[in-house]
């Protein structure tokens, strides 16, 4: 169905930055931090998703966006992720086990990967189906690029 083309990390903030694999937890990829804890990371935010193919789209439309460069901790190369929605269960390689629990409502740190900072652009109200998901983690393990991801639910 689709497979891991990124996985990023960063101390806080963006861009996150790709590392080749990667130990996930239950609160996420371990060694990523969150600046705001607010509005990013805990159980059921555990993981941000966003899809390769978005960002190509987006790049077509002249935004200076980049795998990372929104905040997500997985680009993924997956067909149907415009369909995907709360509830729905993704494989990933041959131990993790995730749930999508919600869209993710953009924010002014990521104005930078859009023309004229309109980062709205990735508004699920406004664009469905253009929207980074997050993500539960129902079993840890590790993950690596180019593992394959299913849906299993």
């Amino acid at each position: 169905m689709g497979y891991v083309f990124q996985i990023n990390i960063s101390k806080g903030g963006v861009p996150k930055l790709s590392i080749t694999e990667a130990q996930v937890g239950e609160l996420g990829i371990m060694g990523d931090k969150q600046k705001d804890r607010r509005y990013h990371g805990g159980l059921d935010r555990a993981l941000c998703l966003f899809s390769l193919e978005e960002i190509e789209k987006l790049k077509q439309e002249g935004h200076p966006i980049y795998p990372g460069s929104t905040g997500e901790n997985l680009t993924i190369s997956l067909q149907g992720y415009s369909q995907l929605q709360t509830g729905d269960v993704l494989k990933i390689g041959g131990e993790v086990v995730i749930e999508i629990t919600s869209y993710t409502a953009p924010c002014k740190t990521i104005q930078d990967s859009f023309v004229d900072h309109k980062f709205k652009r990735m508004s699920q109200k406004l664009f469905p189906g253009s929207s980074r998901l997050y993500a539960k983690v129902l079993v840890t393990g590790k993950i690596r690029q180019g593992d394959k991801i299913e849906k299993v639910q």
